[in-house]
């Protein structure tokens, strides 16, 4: 007797997904799970010309799935442009992955203004302004999938990283607020919350062995995360198979946050 290769509730062939910040680290490693799994993606940088070597590195295994739409996701007129063409182009979208973020270390007594409002601005702001444009046309269409990129610093704090900390916990409850607002159009928005992870962002501490022993000995697992640990949360959040999840960050962090 042959078995499917893949649940039904977990099948997602054939829909439309837009990733933010996905030129590299973990957004691209989100996309191409997606892409794995057969959607069409559509991948979203401000830097056009970092955008456009990643769709074409993905190109060459998923040829026209690939889609690249260069935005600024913290500019608002930018952002309804941008979900117009989109949609023009690929389709309605039926998954969202606000996964823009960017990290500013320094101690609160010397954390500028300006840094403070950049990372409010890419942390926060972003998933609010993508996240209510799109939904503005899930809506009628009553269904759609979000899934907002936490971190393990939307519950816990390291020193040097209090302004990250607030944006990443604002996000949290931005998930479960906007859970709160369209889970009666039969949209389901969630997080994942990604531990430390080994990515372009991370490789200084990566490299600092004092860390990185930190790391290992602090998570149960005992290693850090590698991008492609995220895909199986996000194929399960982006699926039927979370039809009835909402307002719920997934922690993929090797049981980092569950001990002291």
């Amino acid at each position: 007797m042959s078995h499917p290769v893949c649940h039904p509730l977990f099948d997602v062939t054939g829909k439309v997904a837009l990733v933010t910040g996905s030129s590299r680290g973990i957004g691209r490693a989100l996309a191409k799970g997606l892409l794995e799994a057969g959607c069409t993606v559509v991948l979203n940088g401000r830097d056009s010309v970092a955008l456009e070597e990643t769709r074409k590195q993905l190109a060459e295994t998923f040829g026209e799935a690939v889609l690249g739409e260069a935005f600024d996701v913290t500019d608002s007129a930018a952002v309804a442009d941008a979900v117009a063409r989109i949609e023009n182009r690929a389709g309605p979208i039926d998954i969202l992955v606000n996964n823009t973020g960017a990290q500013r270390r320094a101690p609160i007594l010397d954390f500028t203004d300006e840094d403070w409002h950049g990372l409010l601005d890419t942390n926060l702001t972003s998933a609010f302004l993508v996240g209510r444009e799109v939904a503005r046309r899930m809506v009628p269409r009553r269904r759609g999938k979000i899934i907002n990129i936490c971190s393990v610093q939307s519950e816990t704090v390291r020193p040097g990283i209090a302004p990250y900390s607030a944006t990443k916990g604002g996000l949290k409850m931005l998930t479960k607020g906007m859970c709160a607002d369209l889970g009666p159009y039969g949209i389901q928005v969630n997080g994942i919350g990604p531990g430390y992870f080994d990515t372009e962002l991370t490789s200084a501490l990566v490299a600092d062995e004092e860390f990185s022993a930190w790391v290992r000995k602090r998570t149960p697992a005992g290693r850090w995360g590698d991008v492609e640990d995220l895909v199986g949360a996000l194929l399960f959040l982006s699926s039927p198979a979370s039809d009835f999840v909402g307002g719920q960050v997934l922690y993929v962090d090797g049981g980092m946050l569950s001990v002291l």
